[in-house]
């Protein structure tokens, strides 16, 4: 089976004494069609982030594990911005470039996540990033949402109105991507500041999951599963029993309890934790 990482919990300060309190868990598993499982994962305070590597047994994981070598340089920290996400990721480029096998213009990874991050009122926010199409989505309230774009042809194909979600979903080029780290540009993510509030779930996703569950099934196994650690299993295991054509990783992230500087208790989850 993957390699798992379950049941953690942290309560984390933010620069204005804000505390969060996370619950998460993350696991990845080689899936049923791939030799080598080239997803990378960091499930660390305040980053959690899958990279999905491409080029290639040696070159892909090689590319994902430095982008989540470099990345976890910053666990610990309260707080973490753009700029030393992006130093992160050249550096991980220049690590690509230095390792054998990851020369040719096809290898290189995806990088998607979310960071705590001060934000200008020095309050804290999610800091969502994402190179690829690996993905974020949040849970709230019982509503789903994607906040991350792919970087790839069909979601390209999609907004020009080419082609319907339909027919997105059986698309021969649904692996390739337009924007990658360790290709030719330099590796700047896009980003969207979303609050953190107490009961909101967030899951950080490689495609391996996506291609095979829907919105409506990846919804039902977050919902059904109120410990991190119980959803990351189930959503894996049902990923590799429609398939599991290519790498699986998921990390499930729960925002248990915000508490303001001043003290005012701010909410927090219900249920029963792992």
């Amino acid at each position: 089976m993957g390699h798992e990482h379950n049941g953690h919990t942290a309560t984390v300060a933010s620069p204005n004494g804000t505390e969060i309190t996370l619950a998460w868990a993350a696991m990845t598993d080689t899936g049923l069609r791939r030799e080598a499982n080239e997803d990378s994962f960091l499930a660390e305070t305040p980053l959690f982030v899958v990279a999905d590597g491409m080029g290639g047994h040696s070159a892909g994981d090689v590319a994902s594990g430095a982008v989540v070598s470099r990345l976890a340089e910053l666990s610990g920290q309260s707080a973490v911005g753009p700029a030393a996400i992006e130093d992160a990721l050249r550096l991980a480029v220049q690590d690509m470039h230095e390792k054998v096998g990851v020369t040719d213009a096809g290898s290189g990874t995806t990088v998607t996540g979310v960071a705590i991050t001060a934000t200008t009122g020095a309050d804290s926010a999610w800091l969502v990033f994402n190179i690829g199409d690996s993905r974020v989505y949040v849970l709230s309230g019982g509503v789903l949402e994607q906040l991350t774009r792919d970087h790839s042809v069909v979601q390209e194909l999609l907004d020009a109105g080419h082609i319907t979600p339909e027919e997105a979903e059986t698309h021969p080029h649904s692996n390739v991507i337009t924007r990658a780290v360790g290709f030719h540009e330099d590796p700047v993510p896009d980003y969207q500041l979303i609050p953190i509030e107490a009961g909101m779930r967030l899951l950080i996703c490689s495609d391996g999951l996506t291609k095979e569950l829907t919105n409506y099934g990846i919804r039902h196994f977050l919902l059904a599963n109120p410990r991190p650690g119980d959803a990351v299993e189930k959503l894996v295991e049902a990923a590799l029993g429609n398939g599991g054509r290519d790498n699986v990783t998921v990390v499930v992230v729960d925002v248990v309890a915000v508490r303001r500087g001043d003290s005012q208790y701010a909410g927090e989850m219900k249920g029963e934790r792992s």
